[in-house]
């Protein structure tokens, strides 16, 4: 019924296609503002996080393990909504305003780090015993075995589910519209409320979120390829 009342009436197909055009280009300037700077930064201190982490979950240390594991259970256990809305609306309560960009860098980086560290630790555990005696053998120290053996090798075998991480990420970045960044989905909010044609903007924000993480997966699977040839 809405395609065939769109065909039927040539004003509103023109309409929609000059909507469809004149809001490219905002959502576009979100995804390139906002969008991927706000993915690629909290990728990147997550995943710094994650290894942190990911070590302190494998140490001798009770304490460090103790630590790290709350902080895992924590975020896990409860919605990044929800961690998102405590960081930007909860903390000025207690006198601690940030920058929504700010904030949503926060939350998004937690959050990669928890469930990063989970894959780090399994690639890290998933490395025979024998290459840690290997490197004890040869005269290396606990962190000399595990900078130039263990990390390596654990790197290569967590770069797919990294990888998958990096890409759900571009999409959970929609959700820091709610904490007033202006990313790209936040302009089609913008976008629709003014329009009220919701189907076609949100649809195209759509397709070119598809888009960016399309191009994301052939990335991942040239990279795979690459590593490959040190198996």
């Amino acid at each position: 019924m809405y395609l065939n009342s769109i065909f039927a009436d040539p004003e509103r197909t023109a309409r929609l296609m000059d909507i469809a055009k004149t809001s490219l280009q905002p959502m576009l300037e979100g995804a390139i503002m906002n969008t991927i700077p706000l993915t690629i930064i909290s990728f990147i201190v997550g995943i710094i996080l994650a290894v942190l982490t990911a070590l302190a979950r494998i140490s001798q240390g009770k304490v460090l393990r103790g630590i790290a594991g709350v902080y895992v259970s924590a975020i896990r256990g409860t919605p990044l909504l929800v961690q998102l809305f405590i960081i930007f609306y909860g903390l000025p309560n207690v006198g601690i305003t940030l920058d929504p960009f700010i904030s949503a860098v926060i939350g998004f980086s937690l959050s990669v780090g928890a469930y990063a560290s989970e894959i780090i630790r399994a690639a890290i555990l998933s490395i025979p015993k024998g290459q840690w005696e290997a490197g004890y053998s040869i005269g290396m120290t606990y962190a000399q075995a595990l900078k130039r053996i263990i990390l390596p090798q654990a790197a290569r075998v967590s770069v797919p589910p990294l990888s998958n991480s990096f890409i759900s990420l571009v999409k959970d970045t929609s959700l820091a519209s709610l904490v007033l960044v202006t990313e790209m989905f936040r302009r089609a909010q913008e976008i629709a409320s003014r329009n009220y044609e919701f189907l076609l903007v949100y649809t195209e924000a759509a397709l070119i979120y598809w888009v960016i993480c399309f191009f994301l997966s052939v990335l991942q699977q040239y990279m795979e390829k690459r590593l490959d040839r040190y198996v």
